[in-house]
């Protein structure tokens, strides 16, 4: 029986031990939280990242390394290919933590990107702002997600109040996209080089963190085959082992890369029940060297993630082929604290539920744009 080893406690981690015990595999997650919601169903090593010795009896117990969390500082994730097998490896986590590499990396693999620039001072700054144009985005290099690290810069009288925000490390310039859609491709490529992606997923999100998904994405027919091709450059050339996703913006018929999570992600929850084998069972399935599973969509599948606190359940359970998620943990403002998936044969049938779903739960403005699509 395989142990894999998990860096970082949160809900990816606990989804991902879920996943995988129909396969026989054990889970051992280190965390700095006592009340990691993935120590729930998995056991808990109680650890900083740079606690070394803590992290060299982590290294004993499993047979491979990986990770819920990009933020993982690299030297940890260095340390660890010493001591056992880790997946992904450390240059696709440090690519992903850093958008100017990231960013380069797309360019690099052909894919295309919103103009940026480096920034490392007020001047770089002004200066960037007349090659790339208002309006545009202050993002940190490192250590943003969910919309935190990032400044919308309108117009010259926002420029110092953003250089005051985020200043004083360094940061990247990003073209605003004012794009038709954001769509993402959940892949997963094994350790000989097997790749597989999910249908195209559609995303909305609010302040930042993502609302909702819906898959397969409508009207994807011409651009799933692009988007799966540069999920694959990216992939290769980082000789990458697990699941990830590529996030895309739809701009006038062109794809423009925007991020990749080097991890299993929330816009790929709808494959626990909307797919033959989820991203997370996949994900177990390539770090261990095992056959991947069949990625095709079992209809249309539409995710809910709660943000804060949890509705009611009944209402969606209520639902045929309606699933909820709750991941254990303290409600709390921007918190992700559970998720709830509806599946479907056929749109019109996917129409009614999520109009029943969304009346009785007072979100009809956070469904609308769904409904829109479908």
């Amino acid at each position: 029986m395989s142990t894999v080893g998990i860096l970082g406690g949160g809900q990816l981690a606990r989804m991902l031990a879920l996943s995988g015990a129909p396969l026989g595999v054990r889970f051992l997650v280190v965390d700095s939280l006592a009340d990691a919601c993935a120590s729930q169903v998995a056991p808990l090593l109680l650890a900083d990242w740079r606690d070394f010795d803590a992290l060299e009896e982590f290294a004993r117990r499993i047979d491979v390394a990986t990770f819920d969390f990009e933020n993982v500082p690299a030297e940890t994730a260095q340390w660890l290919t010493e001591h056992t097998t880790v997946y992904p490896n450390p240059r696709a986590l440090s690519v992903a933590q850093d958008r100017l590499a990231e960013k380069t990396l797309f360019r690099e693999v052909g894919l295309a990107t919103p103009a940026f620039a480096a920034i490392d001072s007020l001047a770089d700054l002004e200066r960037a702002l007349v090659e790339v144009g208002y309006p545009a985005v202050l993002k940190t290099r490192r250590l943003g997600y969910d919309g935190k690290g990032q400044y919308r810069i309108k117009s010259p009288a926002d420029v110092a109040p953003a250089w005051d925000a985020l200043g004083r490390v360094p940061l990247i310039l990003e073209a605003f996209v004012p794009f038709e859609r954001e769509v993402s491709v959940i892949a997963v490529r094994s350790r000989d080089g097997e790749f597989r992606t999910y249908p195209l997923t559609q995303n909305w999100h609010a302040d930042g963190i993502l609302s909702m998904s819906l898959a397969p994405a409508p009207d994807s027919d011409a651009l799933a085959p692009r988007a799966f091709d540069y999920a694959r450059r990216v992939a290769e050339a980082l000789d990458y082992v697990g699941a990830f996703a590529l996030e895309l913006f739809v701009h006038e018929g062109r794809l423009l890369g925007n991020e990749m999570a080097p991890r299993v992600h929330n816009s790929g929850h709808w494959t626990i029940e909307g797919a033959p084998a989820s991203q997370f069972e996949n994900h177990v399935r390539a770090v261990l060297g095992l056959p991947l599973g069949d990625t095709a969509s079992l209809g249309v599948n539409v995710m809910f993630n709660w943000i804060g606190e949890l509705p009611q359940a009944a209402p969606v359970l209520a639902e045929p082929r309606a699933h909820w998620h709750d991941y254990g943990k303290e409600p709390r403002a921007g918190r992700k604290v559970g998720h709830a998936t509806l599946c479907a044969f056929t749109a019109e049938e996917m129409r009614e539920r999520l109009v029943r779903v969304a009346r009785a739960l007072g979100r009809e403005a956070q469904a609308a744009p769904v409904l829109a699509a479908l």
